[in-house]
């Protein structure tokens, strides 16, 4: 061991293990084509290499820990310069083409251990660049911060892209209290459930299902794009939801639209369905700066800082529940999430057993519960306003990740009054990612129209 050396965080050693072993993909489209020496320069220049992850190797000591070494760049190694078009069924199917792409990075490329754990894929004929970041290094909140330190607003580019940001409303000790005993009381139910759901409690199999090694299966993905304003006109007709409670009511609608379609034998109206949310734990939420993610004390802190709630839907027959049903539902259930510590809980339990029983435990119990669940779902929050990086406009803002045992993986990510959800699928068990993608996006329609009929 190095005096330079700096040990892997707990969730980082996590993603390092074999079953938990995970990639996350940031993918920018872009206006203009790519200059790809001007990228260099970017990537050169950028804070992302100032960041000390970025510019370490992971190196094992003799008892077999992990550690970050300090390295220097050779740039060249860490780009993948695609000059050709991407093979489709169409030549000007920029989308598919880069859905393929994706699909096959999800299960058949690793990341070379002998350098820094990050790389850019630039597919020149499809105007996208792909950032490829182990998630050792960072949750989706980190990673996300740190490409848009280097991205300026379109229309003002001396700013930094922004977010908005929740607010809560001053309680009184009365109304705080209050809600301290539902807390309580949630928090104990939750967290027995997610107990169980560690240990032997398992979705019933139904079409969408996964399992034990379904990682290791052929990749599709697709993309289900929402209008932001069409999704707050649905949150508006019900009081105080959310756009993540819009965003759940389209999961839980959409897939009741796919099971009928695949004409599920026995599935009971009411069965429940459970997904898998990560929750960032940060205590200033939304995409912060660099210089705020990389001090130790800041709320805000680099790293995996993030926990897992049970989010379960219940499958209905689509004609036989009103669309808006589906969000009064979802604004309950999440509701009552939100006043639990499930997600703080999670975290601590996680965090206890890999400093107890060891990273291999972690992450065969991580393992465990995602066979015990039916699907992931994350949605982070991107900027408001067109972005540009190294002075081209970005057209899309997506992200993804390497595949788990669920058939089923949705990130969401918004940007500019859109949000486009990839939808990940193991094409063995849901050979029609596209049709899954469009069973959400009719969802919201419907949502939608059925409110401005009542206006």
């Amino acid at each position: 061991m190095m005096e330079d050396d700096e040990p892997l965080t707990p969730g980082g050693r996590l993603f390092l293990q074999p079953q938990m072993n995970q990639i996350i993909h940031c993918v920018l489209g872009l206006k203009n084509p790519i200059d790809v020496e001007s990228v260099k320069f970017q990537v050169e220049n950028s804070v992302m290499l100032q960041h000390p992850r970025f510019s370490s190797v992971m190196v094992r000591d003799h008892r077999g820990i992990e550690h970050w070494r300090p390295t220097k760049i050779d740039i060249d190694r860490h780009l993948l310069v695609i000059h050709n078009p991407l093979p489709t069924f169409s030549s000007d199917d920029h989308q598919s083409a880069i859905c393929d792409y994706l699909s096959d990075l999800s299960t058949s490329s690793t990341l070379s251990m002998d350098k820094p754990l990050w790389e850019m894929h630039i597919l020149i004929p499809h105007k996208c660049v792909i950032f490829r970041i182990h998630h050792s290094l960072g949750d989706g909140i980190s990673l996300m911060s740190m490409l848009l330190a280097s991205c300026r607003k379109l229309q003002d580019p001396h700013s930094l892209p922004t977010i908005s940001l929740p607010t809560k409303p001053p309680t009184n000790f009365f109304i705080r209290f209050y809600n301290l005993l539902v807390s309580l009381f949630y928090s104990f139910i939750y967290f027995l459930q997610f107990i169980l759901r560690c240990l032997w409690i398992r979705d019933r199999k139904t079409a969408i299902s996964g399992g034990s090694g379904v990682e290791l299966w052929p990749r599709k993905m697709a993309t289900a794009t929402f209008a932001l304003n069409d999704m707050k006109t649905v949150k508006a007709a019900v009081p105080n939801a959310t756009i993540n409670d819009v965003l759940f009511a389209v999961i839980s609608s959409g897939i009741s639209r796919y099971l009928d379609f695949r004409k599920p034998n026995g599935l009971r109206d009411g069965v429940q369905l459970t997904g898998l949310a990560m929750v960032n734990l940060r205590k200033q939420p939304g995409l912060q700066e660099l210089s705020n993610l990389m001090r130790n004390n800041s709320g805000a802190r680099w790293g995996n800082k993030f926990g897992m709630i049970l989010l379960p839907i219940y499958y209905h027959r689509s004609n036989s529940s009103e669309p808006l049903e589906y969000l009064k539902r979802a604004k309950v259930m999440i509701d009552r999430k939100k006043q639990s510590l499930e997600s703080h809980l999670s975290y601590k339990i996680g965090d206890f057993v890999m400093s107890t029983l060891g990273a291999k435990f972690a992450s065969m119990l991580n393992y465990r519960i995602l066979c015990n669940t039916t699907f992931t779902i994350s949605n982070v929050v991107g900027p408001q306003e067109e972005i540009m990086i190294g002075g081209n406009p970005v057209t899309y803002l997506r992200a993804n990740n390497s595949a788990l045992p669920h058939a089923l993986i949705l990130n969401m990510v918004s940007y500019a009054g859109k949000a486009d959800m990839q939808v990940q699928v193991a094409k063995d068990i849901i050979p029609d990612p596209e049709f899954l993608a469009k069973c959400f996006e009719d969802a919201l329609l419907e949502m939608k129209e059925q409110v401005t009929a009542k206006i």
